[in-house]
């Protein structure tokens, strides 16, 4: 099964750019999207062969997650089931007979941390969320999480220290869900290699310069992870300030 994850800052204007083209050449089983930006009946999809699955952000123009999925699921819920954290379109979760599938965009903590707080009751509820899913069978969860985990996983970190996405209080939060029985799977198969990120900043040539973060994420519960055949970042894949992840796990049970 092969899985990829992007987040397209903006469905409708990744449109309008190759993403038809990448989504062929990738014939991923499952293609989630973050930050569709948009509202229900804004924009069809003809993608013959996928099941489409929206979760649409209250608020106009904001947030909002996809799937786009080969293998018909068992059932569908969208957000955490927690009132105060589903009315931003950021969760969706796809039930198989062997798995679960969440695609998620983790709220951003914003200029001077100023959203941290509702961050981090985000990532509580969501850690709750995926360990309630893994008790009952195995979980592959996907997204922009807004965190570089570690140094290694952005070009500055020393300035960064306490920007958002790179807070003490969310590496924390990160390393307690990963403790909590979670692998992450590009970290497992490349666990020392240095300079590949997944988003850069529209300013300042970041791209060009290779000045990134890795905030995007396959996360795996850990009895997937030896199953991990690849885990990659296309990072020649352009469209959207951030580029797609992508992992490969045969053999998963998908249909029904």
């Amino acid at each position: 099964m092969k899985f990829i994850s992007w987040n397209v800052n903006g469905l409708r204007a990744i449109l309008k750019k190759d993403f038809l083209a990448t989504f062929t050449e990738l014939d991923a089983d499952f293609f989630c999207i973050q930050e569709t930006k948009m509202q229900a009946g804004q924009v069809e999809i003809d993608l013959p062969g996928y099941h489409q699955y929206f979760d649409y952000a209250e608020r106009k123009g904001y947030s909002g997650t996809a799937i786009f999925a080969k293998h018909q699921p068992l059932s569908v819920s969208y957000g955490l089931g927690v009132a105060e954290h589903d009315h931003e379109g950021r969760a969706i979760t796809l039930e198989y007979p062997e798995f679960y599938l969440v695609t998620c965009y983790t709220p951003n903590s914003q200029g001077e941390l100023k959203r941290l707080p509702y961050r981090l009751e985000w990532d509580q509820a969501f850690r709750d969320y995926v360990s309630q899913l893994a008790a009952q069978k195995s979980v592959i969860f996907c997204g922009d999480l807004n965190v570089a985990h570690e140094e290694i996983d952005l070009k500055n970190p020393k300035t960064n220290h306490h920007n958002a996405g790179f807070s003490d209080e969310e590496r924390q939060s990160f390393t307690t869900l990963l403790n909590n029985g979670f692998t992450d799977s590009f970290r497992y198969l490349h666990p020392d290699q240095t300079d590949i990120y997944s988003w850069w900043s529209y300013r300042f040539h970041a791209r060009d310069h290779n000045a990134g973060w890795r905030i995007d994420y396959f996360i795996v519960s850990n009895d997937l992870k030896n199953r991990i055949t690849t885990a990659n970042i296309l990072t020649d894949i352009y469209g959207s300030d951030h580029c797609p992840v992508e992992l490969v796990i045969p053999d998963l049970g998908a249909e029904a």
